[in-house]
């Protein structure tokens, strides 16, 4: 039988505080979408789960933590989640502007969406590129590895290490750095795309300068887009989720 101690409830909220702090800016975790009460209950139900392995490890180290103490332990397992969410909605914030630089490679620009997962409107690739992202993170059981990094990040920063900005900003930039080179790979279709048909159509303009060639061109160049979109959309996203599964089981 389990005694419950006060260490352990602290330990316990201390656990929630990170959890917290990185499923309220996780992808799909955190869309405003989700009510806020179901948040909560995932909060909690997976900082339940995850407790009983990460309190044993830390639980003589804060027997004797001091109110100042706890509060400092309280914000710095906050934002260490916080920290960890942020790292993993770049992933997504880099995939959302491959959507929208697609959009204006292939003469969509202007044409913004209702917004679906965020609260302001984004063009339709974008939003379509990320609400299947999202989607696939359920589908696929990577919010299964999400719970694996959470766990996994008591190896390299535990509850009584506090927050070291430094270290931190090194993560994010690492992150961001990662993600917008793994967009840049898959933007590469629609940039070739986008230079090629442009530089052909005006070869065109300048041959026949009385024909408005830049407003005929303007369905042609959609169409190819779509076709584009057609041939690489599977493709683009089963590298973008093999690239987010390893930085969750790396970063």
């Amino acid at each position: 039988m389990t005694v419950i101690t006060p260490g352990m409830v602290l330990l316990t909220f201390l656990v929630f505080c990170r959890i917290g702090g990185c499923l309220m800016l996780m992808p799909g975790f955190g869309s405003q979408r989700i009510p806020m009460q179901v948040r909560l209950f995932l909060a909690v139900s997976i900082t339940l789960a995850l407790a009983p392995l990460v309190i044993p490890q830390v639980e003589g180290d804060l027997a004797k933590a001091t109110p100042p103490t706890v509060a400092q332990l309280i914000a710095s397992e906050t934002l260490i989640g916080a920290m960890i969410g942020v790292m993993a909605r770049l992933f997504f914030l880099a995939l959302q502007f491959m959507g929208t630089a697609a959009t204006m490679f292939t003469g969509f620009s202007g044409m913004a969406d209702a917004p679906i997962e965020e609260n302001e409107p984004a063009p339709a690739i974008a939003t379509l590129l990320t609400l299947t992202a999202t989607v696939l993170i359920f589908s696929t059981g990577l919010h299964i590895e999400v719970m694996r990094a959470l766990l996994a990040s008591y190896a390299v920063l535990s509850v009584t290490d506090l927050f070291n900005p430094q270290f931190a900003l090194a993560k994010v930039t690492d992150a961001a750095s990662n993600s917008f080179i793994l967009i840049a790979q898959l933007m590469a279709p629609f940039i070739a795309y986008s230079m090629i048909v442009n530089f052909l159509f005006g070869i065109m303009n300048k041959m026949t300068p009385v024909i408005p060639v830049y407003f005929i061109s303007a369905p042609f160049v959609m169409a190819g887009g779509l076709f584009l979109l057609y041939f690489t959309f599977g493709e683009a996203l089963t590298l973008f989720m093999t690239g987010f599964q390893m930085f969750l089981a790396n970063g």
